[in-house]
């Protein structure tokens, strides 16, 4: 008989508010399965991000179907993994872990979850100049995406350098010479002024994180708006940019595309992201007022 239920979980460090076991419980409900999603935040077991490897055996031991992995082990995991998807390979970055016959496989959701949100959210903006800033393991997904999608040159930016730079000759390897730059904080200026838009993927914005991520001043009308923060949906830049005339995409798009993906991944069955897409929406809702 085909599986009916299923033990997963996520794996990372303050991960208390993530909607992502509402929307794969959810999901889940919906097709008759019996599916658990547990959180296993790093920082509540007071553990550095180099035990997910200890963590993901430990999971894999008691029986669990897959992981999910955020910040700060979706690179860190890779080293204890018994195979990786050409894709994670590809990015260097796991962010869902599906166990088959003892065995630990990675795969990268937020690549394709991004693509498709981007995809289905700003259908028709130009895309032959984007500026990305951050440049971790989201970074590295959405640039990837960016470049999948047909972005002519992508612009990294973030606050260590050294990250930028890495991520930008990744990119160049990847998708071919060219495709990619790495830039200082400073330069941010001189580079909004003559991008198509900006791709943001880093903490700011978060609920822990408020603020803006570069100041105000720099948005223009025409200029389109990415964000990869879920929680809240409507982020201060979000705000800001679409008050100046921006067009925008909220991270819940993403957040829904990657945890479909993931589900399918875990189940071998077809989510309806039409429906997720309806619960992150009432989810985020409701967060908010707690909040």
């Amino acid at each position: 008989m085909p599986q009916d239920s299923y033990l997963v979980g996520l794996i990372g460090s303050g991960i208390g508010p993530s909607l992502s076991p509402a929307l794969h419980e959810r999901e889940a409900d919906r097709q008759g399965l019996r599916y658990v999603y547990r959180l296993i935040d790093i920082d509540t077991l007071r553990a550095g991000p180099e035990a997910v490897g200890d963590l993901v055996r430990a999971a894999r031991d008691l029986g669990f179907d897959g992981l999910n992995i955020t910040h700060p082990c979706k690179q860190l995991v890779i080293e204890h993994l018994d195979a990786l998807s050409p894709g994670a390979e590809a990015l260097g970055a796991v962010n869902t872990v599906v166990f088959q016959d003892g065995r630990s496989i990675g795969h990268n959701t937020d690549v394709t979850g991004f693509a498709a949100s981007f995809a289905r959210g700003l259908p028709d903006v130009p895309l032959e100049h984007v500026v990305q800033l951050g440049a971790g393991g989201a970074g590295a997904a959405v640039a990837h995406a960016m470049l999948t999608l047909g972005a002519g040159h992508i612009t990294v930016v973030d606050a260590m350098p050294d990250r930028s730079a890495d991520l930008a000759a990744s990119l160049n390897r990847h998708f071919g010479p060219g495709r990619a730059a790495a830039a200082a904080l400073d330069a941010l200026p001189r580079l909004l002024a003559d991008a198509d838009g900006v791709v943001h993927a880093t903490p700011t914005g978060m609920a822990a994180h408020p603020g803006l991520p570069f100041p105000a001043r720099l948005l223009r009308p025409g200029l389109w708006i990415a964000e990869v923060v879920y929680r809240p949906l409507e982020t201060e830049l979000l705000r800001t940019a679409r008050a100046v005339g921006c067009a925008v995409l909220d991270g819940g798009g993403m957040a829904v595309f990657q945890a479909a993906d993931a589900f399918r991944l875990f189940t071998g069955r077809e989510p309806d992201a039409a429906r997720m897409l309806a619960d992150i929406a009432e989810l985020a809702d409701v967060a908010s007022v707690r909040n």
